[in-house]
């Protein structure tokens, strides 16, 4: 996890106040507000539908937002939106280019629409990423599209990175050099803002982060708070069948013979403890799916 917050004496990088969109009179984002700081790794989690993307576009100037103020660098997305963009990368969740481009092609012509673009990047990133230069947009997979995306992302080394899903499409080994070289980049002071839904992603990168639930934040955390918040999923085979005095924090039980299901809102040091007591043919933890963290979160 990055080290690198310093909340009280670092520069604002994005603002958001009272953020809105509205679509006539459906609700994309209401009253969105929290700020990143420079330097930052800053996560903005929710389940698919949240209004992540939405909050994202409108904070870039591509959606006209209905209420509310964001700066990036502090200034207007709308007003300077130009100025805004030859100091940022933004990633979004998909990506689309030009069918019979090359990959080598659409990120030489890419790099051109920046001043400080490093085209001597284009084949190091493409080593690293393995992605093969010389195929046709119109050829590569979803993941080989989002390598050339995020290469294209980098090559004018931008001070923001604004990261919308980046992880979707690629293999474990390419998502672990991903996060590889995100922190490489925040080590050199680039502040991130790091869009998903995977818990595991905001865990491992983040210094703090947003959550958000159908179009609101409901809470911005510093990760070690979130993470102690979590729900563990627990399932059980007995060896022999037992009476069982559950431990406090548990719900949802479910008792079939010797199998037991049950959801666990605590101290992970005290389940253990309770399992240790008792005589176990198998047991199984799992993290719930996000949605369900938020739901016990935001009950209690």
């Amino acid at each position: 996890m990055s080290s690198t917050t310093l909340q009280n004496t670092s520069e604002p990088v994005i603002e958001l106040h009272q953020l809105r969109k509205y679509y006539g009179a459906e609700k994309g984002i209401e009253d969105v507000s929290f700020t990143v700081y420079k330097g930052e790794v800053f996560g903005f989690i929710g389940p698919n539908g949240a209004g992540k993307s939405t909050t994202i576009r409108t904070l870039l100037g591509l959606l006209k937002p209905t209420g509310g103020s964001a700066k990036i660098l502090g200034l207007d997305p709308i007003l300077q939106g130009v100025e805004i963009r030859e100091r940022i990368a933004y990633l979004p969740s998909e990506v689309h280019y030009y069918d019979e481009m090359d990959s080598k092609e659409l990120l030489e012509y890419s790099a051109r629409f920046y001043p400080r673009s490093n085209p001597k990047l284009i084949t190091e990133l493409a080593d690293y990423f393995e992605l093969d230069l010389k195929k046709k947009i119109t050829d590569l997979s979803f993941g080989n599209k989002k390598k050339c995306a995020i290469i294209q992302c980098l090559l004018h080394e931008p001070e923001v990175l604004i990261l919308d899903e980046p992880t979707s499409g690629l293999d474990p080994l390419m998502q672990n050099r991903f996060f590889d070289l995100l922190e490489e980049q925040n080590k050199k002071g680039v502040t991130i803002f790091f869009s998903s839904h995977i818990l595991s992603e905001i865990q491992r990168l983040c210094d703090r982060a947003a959550v958000i639930r159908d179009g609101v934040v409901v809470q911005v955390e510093n990760i070690q708070t979130l993470l102690e918040k979590q729900m563990k999923k627990v399932r059980i085979v007995l060896t022999h069948p037992a009476t069982l005095q559950f431990p406090k924090g548990s719900q949802n039980i479910t008792e079939k013979g010797r199998k037991i299901s049950f959801e666990f809102l605590g101290k992970v040091n005290e389940l253990m403890n309770w399992l240790s007591q008792h005589d176990l043919q198998d047991a199984v933890l799992e993290e719930p799916d996000l949605e369900s963290i938020f739901m016990n979160y935001y009950k209690r």
